[in-house]
């Protein structure tokens, strides 16, 4: 048990870097991920055929792109652009395109929880369709999207460990890091799977305590 905490009051610091740029990278990537993702799925429900192909055109393509290759293109192929990006910003960039076709379908699908009815009457008193979204729709499926928006981001969460093979200190690059050192992997993979028990639990503490105060009557 001694070299079990020992592992953690040894390497404090490493630790305390690699949990820091976890949040850091997880929290940039939720805000621009919801943003992309907001405005793509007012594509997906838009009049306008041009926007609606394109929404879907993003989100197949997209959603269908294993996640790593997503970075890979970001880290290696970007700089031959001779475009300057740095890792720690290619895998924002990264996550936040992945993951915006997942949020941009949670919205599409809280926006089919609304009545047809509704848009058509605002519609009918002359509301543009931006009006028509941002004032009728989404604040009723508000309540429908927040929980498994809440999935979406957890499971981000957890995606970001992929950034760690792309030379971002991250938790994930932690265990290559103490391995160098010659620490057990064991007592060191525990500590790391205990430090994202801390970020993941009072997330999805959230999202059930959503889902009770906000389930929609069926």
């Amino acid at each position: 048990m001694g070299e079990f905490f020992r592992v953690l009051t040894d390497n404090g610091q490493l630790f305390v870097e690699g949990f820091t740029n976890t949040v850091q990278l997880f929290l940039i990537a939720a805000v621009g991920s919801l943003v992309l993702g907001t405005l793509l799925g007012a594509m997906r429900v838009s009049p306008v055929p041009a926007l609606r192909a394109f929404g879907a055109t993003y989100v197949n393509l997209v959603r269908n792109t294993p996640l790593t290759l997503v970075f890979a293109f970001l880290v290696f192929a970007v700089p031959k652009l001779d475009v300057n990006i740095d890792y720690f910003a290619s895998a924002t960039i990264a996550l936040t395109v992945y993951t915006s076709a997942f949020v941009c379908e949670v919205i599409r699908s809280g926006v089919n929880t609304v009545a047809a009815g509704q848009a058509e009457a605002a519609r009918a008193l002359g509301m543009t369709f931006g009006q028509v979204l941002t004032l009728i729709v989404l604040p009723q499926a508000l309540r429908a999207m927040v929980p498994p928006m809440m999935s979406v981001f957890i499971a981000m969460l957890k995606n970001t460990t992929i950034a760690a093979g792309f030379s971002v200190l991250e938790a994930g690059a932690i265990p290559a890091y103490m391995a160098e050192r010659g620490e057990p992997q064991f007592a060191v993979l525990l500590w790391i799977t205990i430090g994202f028990l801390i970020l993941i639990l009072p997330l999805v503490a959230l999202q059930r305590f959503l889902e009770r105060k906000w389930r929609v009557a069926r």
